[in-house]
């Protein structure tokens, strides 16, 4: 077997055309593999995710090529993972998605069945729900852009990623409706605008107007846009439009193009207001951002509206995954009296 040191340290890359002429003006593996997933218009998040797990997969080899390699050491590297590690069964699946994206994208080499496999235990967890009252308090702990977005999270049933990622042409403040681009399984969808949010975020959306203004002023202004959009208007990534409704406070260098600009609010900020304010609110449930868009499903089905709905509005693909909402509701075995409640009962 070949050592593999260079993708990972640094100079000296063995390309994966060592037999070849001209051998040498192969890039890296790594880089390979980012070609590969911008190509593909993969997300910066999905490239960081795939490179390090490759990464890992190489040092669990001894830094041996993976062209080197075969299905019986992915297969004992995602064991290993399962087994020793423990990891999340989505852990484990994103490692496979990863490992299978270089052989079949970058490598070019179709993999078989991986036999013996041992995959993570899939938990069966229910969702952390929040009463009204204590949603009321979470959201009464929050100020400024969080609470316009702590509200989205709550109110439109938004992910963390689509309210972070949220651009100004997509709230229609006309027709009170968000439209939610690329959405979970590359999908668009529409949910409601909170009537409780809409001044305020006139009111943000000023500021924001304001600080863009200044960066176009500056010669800066632009924007990250997705897929080939810049290619195919190269102006649009100034336009007002294409701007994050929630953006950083300092603009940044794109770790991809170079260019200095504006990205959007990092998601750490809104998780960390969150999880302050469930604990100033003094709730001992282990909620997160995420449960205030359980709380939105949860109470929807609570006031009657139908679960077709309910699932259109939060993206799911299948219906059976926002069923998984009923639990607290009385309804199936919910609704069963305890014998106890029945005891003393005249």
């Amino acid at each position: 077997m070949n050592s593999y040191s260079g993708a990972i340290s640094g100079d000296h890359d063995k390309p994966l055309c060592q037999n070849e002429p001209n051998c040498r003006e192969r890039p890296r593996l790594l880089d390979q593999v980012r070609e590969a997933i911008r190509l593909k218009h993969y997300s910066i998040r999905t490239e960081q995710a795939y490179v390090d797990w490759i990464k890992r997969y190489i040092y669990f080899h001894e830094k041996k090529h993976p062209a080197d390699l075969d299905e019986n050491h992915i297969t004992s590297f995602l064991t290993y993972l399962a087994v020793q590690k423990k990891v999340a069964s989505s852990t484990q699946n994103q490692a496979l998605c990863a490992l299978v994206f270089l052989y079949r994208e970058v490598i070019k080499k179709e993999l078989s069945q991986f036999e013996n496999l041992v995959f993570a235990k899939r938990p069966t967890k229910l969702p952390v729900v929040f009463t009204r009252d204590e949603v009321r308090s979470i959201l009464l702990q929050l100020e400024g852009p969080t609470w316009i977005m702590g509200q989205l999270l709550y109110g439109a049933g938004l992910r963390l990623m689509e309210c972070i990622r949220l651009r100004v042409k997509d709230v229609d403040f006309g027709y009170k409706q968000i439209v939610v681009r690329d959405g979970k399984g590359h999908k668009d969808r529409i949910t409601m605008l909170p009537g409780m949010a809409i001044d305020p975020l006139r009111l943000h959306l000023m500021k924001v107007k304001q600080a863009h203004d200044q960066d176009l002023k500056a010669g800066f202004g632009t924007v990250y846009l997705p897929y080939a959009l810049e290619r195919k208007y190269p102006r649009a990534n100034r336009e007002w439009g294409w701007q994050y409704v929630f953006p950083a406070s300092k603009r940044s260098i794109d770790p991809r193009s170079g260019i200095e600009q504006r990205h959007h609010v990092s998601e750490n900020v809104l998780q960390r207001a969150v999880k302050s304010a469930i604990r100033q609110s003094g709730i001992a449930k282990p909620g997160s951002s995420h449960s205030l868009r359980h709380s939105f499903a949860t109470h929807l089905i609570e006031s009657g509206y139908d679960i077709r709905t309910v699932q259109e509005l939060l993206g799911h693909k299948d219906v059976s995954t926002t069923m998984i909402y009923t639990h607290v509701l009385n309804k199936g075995g919910k609704g069963v009296v305890s014998p106890s409640d029945r005891l003393f009962q005249s």
